[in-house]
């Protein structure tokens, strides 16, 4: 089986960063800005329409579109977000993808308690958020998404978003994603369900490890949760096949949700506290 690769590993699914100033190498800082920073050209405008089929009170989800070819020189610098040194070496979509997500958490930061930071990549390539704060950011072709929220009303967030795979890289990878009850599951729906089967078991199982692997900080991989059933509403339902901590153990059974928007899938894995 593959790694669920959040934070780490690598999807399934050259230009350089501009400089950072001085100031910013040195303090960590970016120097004084506006109050709210300028939109980059890659960005299109923050969204708050949410996205999924039920709202979660006290919560704050915001997305964007962006576009690589669009992405300046110095869109990092106006934007006030500082290009981590993985990031100024990468290439135009992944500084686009990495500027899109950061700008939807520090905009969802801002309106939840009027704290506009940006998270940093932590050593587990995790955003590091406020310690009061739980969130998480995803981003695929051409858009991105970020939601917070205080630990006080949620331990834990986890959002993916995933390209809809076709039916024939859907069978392809089929086997290395879903376990043996889930293949037995799928071979017994419709072909046409077939690609959204397997993106919705790889998507939420994304999201389940951003939800929890901050609260019992250890890894674990696909085959370690099943899909047990989800519905065309967006409902969904999964359980732990092994024992994460005292409290997360084999067995237990946890609700997502999922919406599908102009060929991609949103999921989201909400641990109330």
């Amino acid at each position: 089986m593959l790694p669920i690769r959040s934070p780490v590993g690598a999807s399934l699914l050259a230009k350089a960063a501009p400089p950072i100033s001085t100031l910013a190498r040195l303090t960590g800082k970016m120097p004084a800005m506006n109050l709210t920073p300028t939109l980059p050209a890659c960005c299109t405008a923050l969204d708050s329409l949410w996205p999924l089929p039920t709202v979660l009170p006290d919560t704050v989800l915001l997305s964007t579109h962006f576009d690589p070819a669009r992405l300046l020189g110095d869109d990092f610098q106006r934007s006030a977000v500082i290009a981590p040194p993985s990031i100024q070496r990468s290439v135009a979509k992944r500084q686009a993808e990495f500027l899109a997500g950061r700008i939807c958490a520090r905009a969802a930061l801002q309106q939840l308690e009027g704290t506009g930071m940006v998270p940093a990549i932590g050593e587990d390539r995790a955003p590091v958020w406020p310690a009061h704060i739980c969130g998480s950011i995803t981003h695929s072709t051409g858009r991105a998404a970020a939601i917070v929220a205080n630990k006080q009303h949620w331990r834990g967030l986890g959002m993916d978003l995933e390209n809809l795979l076709n039916t024939e890289r859907a069978e392809r990878l089929a086997g290395e994603i879903l376990t043996p009850p889930e293949m037995q599951r799928m071979t017994a729906a419709s072909r046409d369900q077939l690609a959204l089967w397997v993106t919705l078991t790889f998507s939420v199982k994304e999201s389940l490890f951003k939800a929890l692997y901050p609260i019992v900080q250890q890894r674990f991989y696909f085959e370690h949760a099943e899909v047990l059933e989800w519905t065309e509403a967006g409902e969904v339902r999964l359980r732990l096949l092994t024992d994460l901590s005292a409290e997360w153990r084999n067995g237990t059974e946890l609700e997502a949700q999922f919406g599908v928007r102009d060929g991609q899938l949103l999921s989201l894995v909400s641990i109330q506290a």
